[in-house]
């Protein structure tokens, strides 16, 4: 028979060897039947291996080995201003050079590793301090800890016996944001993203004023109308779409030159639905709109609402956070006016994505509109507080935990880390601003932003100090796109662009900029290199 640790010293072996190495190893070892049957053996396992314990020593080298690659290779080198923001490959080559290939059996570790490497290699740093593409981005360590916490432990939060310690941070964690944003009787659900936060707010809204819904259906419904400005975001058509109201039924309603709802515009689409028989149920205000940063004027808008019996609900995924600067809290004045706010904390605290609440200024009504009472979950006799059994709240079953990076990283700031955060990225693109008006080839949009976006043109030279007619105009609009392309190309940032026709403007960059680690240089090198890739167009 073969030692202990001649078996051990096989498997170790064997364990780096692809699997047509072990068959050569079985055909050599011929006549030795002990350690052939051993090295047979293995085959089958490694063919078939249905666990890897964490105590195996291999497996835990394997994981240090990943750690090291991932804090050095994405935390450290992904968030340095030197090294490229991505190495962009079209989606061809992308498959090319990707190890995907899943073979019938495993692997060495020192091929995932590789495997890691690559995915690395080719993915978007999204914590570096040029990357401004997005409403998220920057990273954060005492989250990012928060994440490996709660992604290791690996719970389902819906119950209390399963998730104890989640829940219990969950309702510490959601009082405190009602009582930010000022709601004396408020609850709140962590929702996969801001989309599904506004779907879920115009789901209980419904609930609320035709509660017979939940059982009925929309049979015997009148016809809704749902109500948003012009340059809200996108979610609530999808949210119309899915809950059965239908897009069509979501109204734009004008905004002004800032981009905020004008109050009058809304009170006529009001009374132009009445007037044909319509419902008004739902108005989504926005508090940051996505492109233009606009915060519209939620104590004016309540008013409105609470005439017409029209649920008022805060689209803040991208502006709630100034409700914790006491220099720009103003711009959500009125908030605690609302019936409910979706808040995002992956966007401007650089949160690991996702983390999205959605706060409800009533305690007992997300319970009411989506509990199901599966017996093999909400038992009503368990031994503990059953109140705390949340997973009813929402038309989830599992959800993931996402309360851990959040508490993990606002315990660390404290509520002035965080005030302290939004008021840098105030700081930086009012700098930014200030550089845009004063460098040539360089145009705002409009004259001032209430938020941290900046949207402006480049005009090269040859286009400069002409008539700026239509066609003009059309020449300018073909610019920022080509600009783009050498940008991701040349891997140095990631800004987006885009067209906003509700304003009949043509192509314009829209950055953002919320990434605590940015100066007042990373902004002078948006300026620098626009100008180096776009001179010659």
């Amino acid at each position: 028979m073969l030692s202990h640790v001649a078996r051990s010293l096989l498997r170790t072996t064997a364990s780096r060897l692809p699997l047509p190495g072990v068959d050569s190893a079985v055909h050599v070892l011929g006549a030795n039947h002990s350690l052939r049957n051993v090295v047979i053996s293995f085959k089958r396992t490694m063919a078939a291996e249905p666990f890897k314990s964490f105590s195996d020593p291999e497996v835990s080298k394997f994981l240090d080995d990943a750690y090291k690659l991932i804090k050095e290779d994405v935390l450290q080198k992904g968030t340095d201003g030197s090294v490229p923001v991505l190495q962009f490959q079209h989606p061809q080559e992308l498959m090319d050079l990707l190890p995907l290939d899943i073979s019938s059996g495993p692997v060495s570790h020192d091929t995932l590793l590789d495997g890691m490497k690559s995915i690395i290699k080719y993915s978007v740093k999204t914590g570096h301090p040029h990357f401004y593409n997005q409403l998220f981005g920057g990273l954060d360590p005492y989250s990012q800890a928060g994440s490996w916490l709660s992604e290791s432990l690996n719970s389902n939060i819906h119950t209390f016996e399963v998730s104890p310690v989640f829940i219990v941070m969950e309702k510490y964690l959601f009082k405190k944001m009602c009582d930010i944003i000022g709601f004396e009787n408020g609850d709140g659900i962590f929702c996969p993203g801001g989309s599904a936060s506004n779907v879920m707010a115009l789901q209980v809204a419904r609930y609320k004023k035709f509660p017979q819904v939940k059982t009925e259906g929309i049979y015997g419904l009148p016809k809704l109308r749902c109500y948003i400005s012009e340059d809200g975001h996108y979610s609530l058509k999808k949210a119309a779409g899915y809950l059965g109201l239908g897009s069509d039924n979501v109204v734009p309603v004008k905004t002004d030159e800032q981009g905020r709802i004008l109050t009058d515009d809304l009170e006529q689409k009001i009374q132009e639905d009445l007037q044909k028989g319509y419902a008004p149920l739902f108005l989504m205000a926005t508090s940051g709109s996505t492109v233009l940063g606009s915060f519209d004027d939620l104590t004016a808008l309540s008013k409105v609402c609470r005439q017409h019996g029209i649920w008022l609900h805060a689209d803040a995924c991208w502006g709630g956070g100034t409700l914790l600067s006491k220099k720009h809290r103003h711009l959500m004045d009125g908030v605690h006016l609302c019936d409910s706010v979706a808040w995002n904390f992956h966007k401007i605290y650089g949160t690991p994505v996702q983390c999205s609440a959605l706060l409800i200024n009533d305690q007992k009504i997300l319970l009411d509109a989506n509990s199901s009472k599966a017996e093999y979950l909400f038992q009503p006799d368990k031994c503990y507080d059953v109140s705390y059994d949340v997973g009813d709240k929402t038309v989830q079953c599992g959800r993931k935990v996402d309360v851990v990076k959040l508490w993990l990283q606002w315990k660390a700031f404290g509520d002035s880390g965080f005030e302290a955060r939004v008021d840098r990225a105030f700081d930086n693109v009012r700098y930014l601003q200030e550089k845009v008006k004063t460098t040539e080839g360089f145009r705002l949009i409009m004259p001032e932003f209430q938020f941290v976006n900046a949207c402006f043109w480049y005009i090269p030279p040859r286009l400069r100090g002409q008539e700026e007619t239509k066609e003009w105009w059309a020449e300018v609009g073909k610019v920022a796109p080509k600009v783009k392309e050498r940008m991701v190309k040349a891997g140095t940032m990631m800004i987006n662009y885009q067209p906003l026709s509700s304003k009949g403007l043509v192509n314009f960059f829209r950055l953002i900029v919320h990434n605590p680690s940015n100066t007042y240089k990373d902004m002078d090198f948006i300026i620098s290199e626009i100008d180096r890739l776009g001179w010659d167009l």
